[in-house]
This record gives structure tokens, C-alpha cells and sequence, in this order.
């Protein structure tokens, strides 16, 4: 926990401090248990087994919050939503809504950037089972506190992918200088609040949920690749970003 007292500056630096940490015994032990093992199809790759930073501009206007890494995506490839089949239905998504170059996001050095739009998570790390604790979460916490703060001068709104990360991020926006209503908003595919800012130094951010793009949802057409982009377009709308769809 001693990286807690770390005071990251830019983007980079945080970047740089999250792939060093070690907080999570059972995290730590995991990713890196996966990363010697492999899965048959990557057993010539060299995985990262490391945690995964945010991925995205440091002056982005929207902010993407997922989960965790995936064991074989982010864990092998050392980058979000990249080499899995969610980042498939999500980078495809962001392509249409105009926030990414390309519609596919396959390894670290694919030529994929964000537009305007950065995404992360509230767990660094891969977990097994997909299915962090919550003192992991809490441990974890730390780093999405600083990356918020630190794109404060030009975030404007927040897409969420899934319950878990709605219920991580709400506490930390509440700590972060928004004001979040009581009770607390609830998490649903196309939700939308606006959150007040607390502090002279915020702006009002617009909260977007959405169900997260894992196989079991898409895979049961529970989401669809429209009902993503769907959330995303109006995400970008809503906060100012050009329509840059193809």
C-alpha cells in the first residue's frame, strides 16, 4: 500500500506506477500464474502479467470504466479492452460512435487510438474468475481517484460498463468533487445522471451505465452491438465531441 503516497503528476507517471503494483497478494499471484501458464492459442507469446494501465489521451472529454483486465486480453497483451472477444464489441462500437481510429483492438502495437476518449477500470489486475473481492477493489481505488483527478480539466462524462464498476466508481466520484444523490443512482443499460460538482474547481460530469460488452451478455443478445454504440453515441453527444463516424 506504500504506492498510495505516491503523487502522480501527469498521465504518464500514473501509468508507469500502476503497472508496479503489487498490492493484491491473491491479484499479484494470479496474473502472474496466468502469464507463465498461457492459453494453448497464445503459448508462443510473451504475456505481460502485469497490471494494465489506462489507455487513451490524457485530455480526454469522455472516460470508458470497465472492470478488470481479462486473464488473456489485457494480462497478455498489456493494454485495455485488447485481445479479448469483449474488446471486440467494444473497440467495434467506439469505431462507429466515432471514438476509435480502427475497429479492432488486437495487440499493444496495432496502430489503435482513442478519439477523444480514454478507458480504464476500477481493478488493475486480472482476477479469477473475472470476479475481484472487495477489499481487491478497495485496494485499487487509489488509482482511479488519481486518474479522475488528473483529467478533471477536460473529462465531461463517464460511460460505465456493468454493475460492478457503477458501484465502484460512485463512491470515488463522491470523493472526487460530484455530488452523487441519495439514494445512490441506480445501474441500468442506458442510464444517464448529471452529477453537480462540490468543488470550484469541477464541472457537471454526465454518468452513462451500460451493460458490459463480456460474452455472456453478448453472446445471449442481451447486449448488442447496437445497444453499445447506441450508449456511446450519445455519450460523446452529450459531452461536446465531434461525430467522427465513418
Amino acid at each position: 500500500m506504500g504506492l498510495n503516497r505516491f503523487v502522480c503528476r501527469t498521465i504518464a507517471e500514473l501509468d508507469a506506477q500502476v503497472t508496479a503494483c503489487r498490492a493484491c497478494p491473491r491479484l499479484v499471484a494470479w496474473r502472474e500464474q496466468v502469464a507463465r501458464e498461457k492459453r494453448a492459442a497464445f503459448r508462443d507469446e510473451n504475456y505481460w502479467g502485469k497490471p494494465v494501465p489506462g489507455f487513451g489521451p490524457d485530455d480526454a472529454r469522455l472516460l470508458v470504466v470497465g472492470l478488470a483486465p481479462a486473464a488473456h486480453g489485457g494480462n497478455r497483451t498489456g493494454r485495455m479492452f485488447t485481445g479479448d472477444r469483449s474488446a471486440d464489441v467494444l473497440i467495434a462500437a467506439m469505431y462507429d460512435a466515432g471514438l476509435a481510429n480502427q475497429p479492432t483492438s488486437l495487440r499493444a502495437d496495432d496502430g489503435l487510438e482513442l478519439i477523444g476518449t480514454r478507458v480504464t477500470a476500477p481493478v488493475h489486475c486480472a482476477p479469477p474468475d473475472n470476479k475481484p473481492t472487495p477489499g481487491e477493489r478497495d485496494n485499487c481505488r487509489h488509482w482511479l481517484v488519481t486518474e479522475l483527478d488528473l483529467l478533471t480539466p477536460t473529462v465531461r462524462g463517464i460511460v460505465v460498463l456493468g454493475g460492478f464498476g457503477w458501484q465502484a466508481l460512485l463512491p470515488v466520484l463522491g470523493e472526487s468533487g460530484w455530488a452523487v444523490p441519495k439514494p445512490r443512482p441506480r445501474f441500468g443499460h442506458g442510464a444517464h445522471v448529471e452529477l453537480a460538482p462540490t468543488r470550484p474547481d469541477r464541472d457537471s460530469l454526465h454518468l452513462f451505465g451500460t451493460y458490459h460488452p463480456s460474452q455472456q451478455n453478448t453472446f445471449t443478445g442481451r447486449l448488442t452491438p447496437a445497444m453499445l454504440t447506441a450508449v456511446l453515441v450519445e455519450a460523446a453527444t452529450t459531452v461536446g465531441l465531434p461525430d467522427a463516424r465513418p
